[in-house]
């Protein structure tokens, strides 16, 4: 890891980066706790410098998981996920034997929704002695690193966002038509830009992603597939990379507009039980 660092203005918590470009593990502070105004704007800060940042040792409950990620905006109830029985804002998310672990794809959380996601705040429970890492990409790295070609193929569009995933998960289930189709009215298609600005940082970066992004928009099928395919490709380049090694009581934070995961599913048939709160965004521009 790299060597800790102070914050600016004497934030009363260390960062220690753990790559050049994204990720860094916060010391010092404790989530279960009130936070000052000051403390709150320096993680902040922290969070779109690194875009993603780390907690260890964070032994809290879940209604300070939950009052911890209200302290930065309105949160959001997942439609399709499972929730934690009596906290509908929490995400229970459980792989073992019978359910393996299938968040194995880069993406940015709900951007299916008109609105999606500032951040997400996700919290261990109980992980595989080994495997089970998430991996997070840099966006704005990954949209700098594209040829003044490819950028310029870019400029201004924009790309469908769908459910598409969790509506086949509805059919398996059996759901009925009926029932699948009031979530297609709840939630219809929305069209996002291609490459987003960040609203706090006003940072380009790449903003479509393959669980979620459909087609862009007046492109023939067979282009669209194929600049979609190289703009996904971004993120796997390990230079735009952090990977984040998970314990028990570990927490991340990630910035849903200027990064991508992709939880490796390398554990079966262990178990790994995390719980997840997301935090409501804008519409992105």
């Amino acid at each position: 890891m790299s060597q800790a660092v102070p914050m600016p203005d004497a934030a009363p918590f260390t960062i220690s980066p753990l790559t050049p470009a994204i990720g860094a593990e916060i010391s010092g502070v404790d989530l279960s706790k009130p936070m000052s105004a000051s403390l709150l704007a320096s993680l902040r800060e922290a969070l779109l410098e690194w875009k993603v940042i780390f907690f260890r040792d964070q032994d809290i409950t879940t209604e300070e998981h939950l009052a911890f990620a209200r302290q930065f905006g309105e949160l959001e109830v997942h439609p399709f996920a499972p929730h934690k029985e009596g906290y509908p804002e929490v995400l229970a998310i459980t792989h073992d034997k019978d359910r393996p672990g299938r968040e194995n794809v880069w993406h940015s959380d709900v951007t299916w929704r008109t609105c999606p996601s500032l951040g997400s705040v996700l919290r261990a429970i109980e992980v595989p002695d080994v495997g089970g890492d998430t991996l997070f990409s840099d966006m704005y790295a990954a949209y700098e690193g594209l040829s003044d070609e490819v950028k310029e193929k870019v400029e201004g569009a924009v790309a469908i966002h769908d459910f598409a995933h969790f509506r086949a998960l509805m059919k398996k289930m059996g759901k009925t038509p009926e029932e699948i189709e009031e979530m297609n009215k709840a939630y219809p298609m929305v069209e996002h830009p291609v490459i987003r600005t960040h609203p706090e940082t006003g940072r380009k970066g790449i903003y479509v992603n393959a669980a979620f992004t459909q087609h862009i928009v007046g492109l023939e099928r067979s282009e669209s597939d194929a600049l979609l395919a190289h703009l996904y490709a971004q993120a796997a380049i390990p230079e735009y990379q952090c990977r984040f090694r998970w314990q028990e009581n570990s927490v991340a934070f990630w910035d849903n507009r200027a990064c991508q995961h992709y939880a490796v599913s390398d554990y079966w048939p262990a178990v790994r039980r995390m719980e997840r709160v997301t935090i409501i965004g804008d519409r992105p521009r």
